[in-house]
C-alpha cells in the first residue's frame, strides 16, 4: 500500500509540475509579452533608439562616445563610468567598498581625468562623473555632469555655448511624478540630437560600447 500511495503521489507531483510549467513557463510569458507588444511596443522591444532606420542603441542602456582607440570624443557628451563596459550580457557594479583602496584610486584617477579632459578643477568634478551605477548601464547623466561638457562640446563642434545648452535643457528629464529620483540629462538622445543640428562626426558610429 505505502508503494502505491507513493507512485500516487509521483504521478501527481509530475502532472503539477507539467502544468505549473505550461502555464507559468509559457502561457503566462506569451499572455505579458502580447499584453506588453499592444500597450507599449517600443517599451516591450527594448526602448530602442533609431537612426534612418538603423539601431543605433537602447534609452535603457548607455554607451560610450569614444574613437577607434577608444579615447573620448570632444564633440559628444560623455556618459558615466561602466564596471560592465556598457554590456547588458555583464551588467553589474565592481563590488569594490567604499574603503577599497582600488576603488579610491580608480576614482581619483578619473577625477583628473574628467577635469582635465573638460578644462575644469577637479573640485568642479561631480560624484556621476566618477563612479559607475550598480548596473553598469545607467545611460543619463546629471545636469551637473552635463553643465560640465557644455563649453568642450559647444567648441569642439564650432558652435555657440547657448545653442549647445538649449539641447541640453531638451533633453534633460526631471523628476518623476515630481518627486521620485533625481534630473537627468539622456545622454544618446542629447547627441543623436547634435548630430542632427550640427553634423555628425564621419569616423564615429553609434551603438555598441564604442559609438
Amino acid at each position: 500500500m505505502s508503494a502505491l500511495r507513493s507512485g500516487r503521489q509521483l504521478v501527481a507531483a509530475v502532472r503539477a509540475l507539467l502544468v505549473a510549467t505550461v502555464v507559468l513557463g509559457l502561457a503566462y510569458p506569451l499572455v505579458i509579452t502580447g499584453v506588453a507588444q499592444v500597450i507599449a511596443p517600443a517599451r516591450a522591444d527594448g526602448s530602442l533608439v533609431s537612426v534612418d532606420g538603423s539601431v543605433v542603441g537602447s534609452s535603457l542602456i548607455g554607451q560610450s562616445f569614444t574613437d577607434e582607440d577608444g579615447d573620448p570624443l570632444l564633440e559628444y557628451f560623455q556618459t558615466r563610468p561602466s564596471a560592465s563596459d556598457y554590456d547588458g550580457a555583464a551588467s553589474g557594479g565592481s563590488n569594490l567598498g567604499p574603503n577599497s583602496e582600488e576603488l579610491v584610486a580608480a576614482v581619483g584617477e578619473r577625477r583628473a581625468d574628467v577635469a582635465a579632459f573638460n578644462g575644469v578643477s577637479e573640485s568642479e568634478v561631480p560624484a556621476d562623473a566618477v563612479t559607475a551605477s550598480g548596473s553598469g548601464l545607467d545611460p543619463d547623466i546629471s545636469p551637473e555632469y552635463a553643465a560640465l561638457q557644455v563649453a568642450r562640446v559647444a567648441e569642439a563642434r564650432g558652435v555657440p555655448v547657448d545653442d549647445v545648452q538649449a539641447l541640453v535643457d531638451e533633453y534633460t528629464d526631471g523628476r518623476e511624478l515630481g518627486f521620485v529620483g533625481a534630473p537627468h540629462v539622456r545622454v544618446l538622445k542629447l547627441n543623436l540630437a547634435l548630430d542632427e543640428r550640427f553634423g555628425a562626426r564621419a569616423d564615429c558610429e553609434h551603438g555598441g560600447a564604442s559609438s
